[in-house]
């Protein structure tokens, strides 16, 4: 049995310009990564030139939990909590649509490419669906009277698993919004859903800091649940070629695994990397490097390098 390989991972940039909790983060083109905050500003940073100052895009009255870019479209959308969607054109710099929805947080967004249609995760347990390229409101379905946190998008097999405050994750079809599934391991509020990039694998996780894996084609059986932080997790990320999925926490760290066998491969924090100082809320691999860039209550980014190759 071979070694696992453990990639050295560096930091090699903080980005700082935020005046408060940086919440939201997603990737662009071309290691673009795109920032939302407590203080209301979306910016634009260059992962590939962390030396460049980032770019004001928008700024709000509210905080920005959630972000997500349309590269098909050219368009950043932001939620901004209690106004609705907001969808920016990124060429022209400038609000392309405004969409308005219950006076709540937004949470989580997610574009279907195949359906041409965003679907909003809001505070009050309610699922939004806007239909592209207009953002027009299609429906409003109720799912809980608890927060909607997390979601995520199966295209092959058209669905949306939509992780709840109400400790369920539930997957719905995507066009009848039906629930085909009900997830009911979480012991908490589950934060973060994620696919494997294969498909093959739904990964979640959240406030009683487990990483729960699900086998999607045995009607997402449980397969593994692996005690992995200390205090909740916020936010899960497969790296582009699926070899990694990151970890991060309230209680401050990062943590690298290897996908396959969910085997701990690297803690990134104040101690060991010079990482956050407080409570990590979002992690995104932009490009197609092996760079993870990480968000925090500390108010900055921080850019990480992962090195070698090697063979699992």
């Amino acid at each position: 049995m071979s070694e696992i390989f453990r990639p050295p991972v560096t930091k090699i940039a903080t980005l700082a310009g935020h005046r408060d909790a940086v919440y939201a983060l997603t990737g662009g083109s071309a290691g673009t990564v795109y920032s939302g905050s407590a203080d209301g500003m979306v910016v634009g940073w260059d992962a590939t030139d962390p030396a460049r100052d980032g770019e004001l895009l928008a700024r709000v009255e509210n905080s920005v939990y959630a972000l997500r870019h349309l590269p098909t479209l050219n368009l950043l959308v932001l939620g901004h909590n209690f106004q609705g969607v907001q969808a920016i054109d990124l060429a022209q710099r400038q609000l392309a649509h405004a969409t308005a929805l219950p006076p709540v947080a937004i949470f989580e967004m997610v574009f279907s490419e195949s359906r041409q249609r965003l679907y909003v995760g809001l505070g009050d347990g309610t699922l939004a669906v806007l239909s592209a390229p207009a953002f027009k409101l299609e429906k409003l379905l109720r799912l809980t009277n608890k927060s909607l946190r997390s979601l995520a998008l199966h295209e092959g097999r058209g669905e949306l698993a939509v992780g709840s405050s109400d400790t369920l994750t539930r997957i719905l079809d995507l066009d009848s919004l039906e629930t085909r599934f009900t997830l009911g391991e979480s012991t908490n509020s589950v934060f973060s859903v994620a696919y494997s990039p294969d498909g093959t694998q739904l990964f979640t996780a959240g406030r009683d800091a487990q990483i729960r894996s699900w086998d999607v084609a045995t009607g997402y059986a449980l397969a593994s649940t692996v005690p992995a932080h200390m205090y909740t997790i916020n936010h899960l990320a497969f790296s582009p070629d699926g070899r990694y999925l990151a970890s991060c926490s309230l209680d401050k760290s990062i943590k690298l695994w290897d996908a396959a066998t969910m085997t701990l491969l690297r803690v990134l924090d104040r101690a060991r990397s010079a990482g956050h100082g407080t409570s990590v809320n979002r992690v995104v691999w932009p490009g197609t490097e092996n760079r993870l860039v990480s968000c925090s209550d500390d108010r900055s980014l921080a850019v990480w390098q992962l090195s070698g190759s090697g063979e699992a």
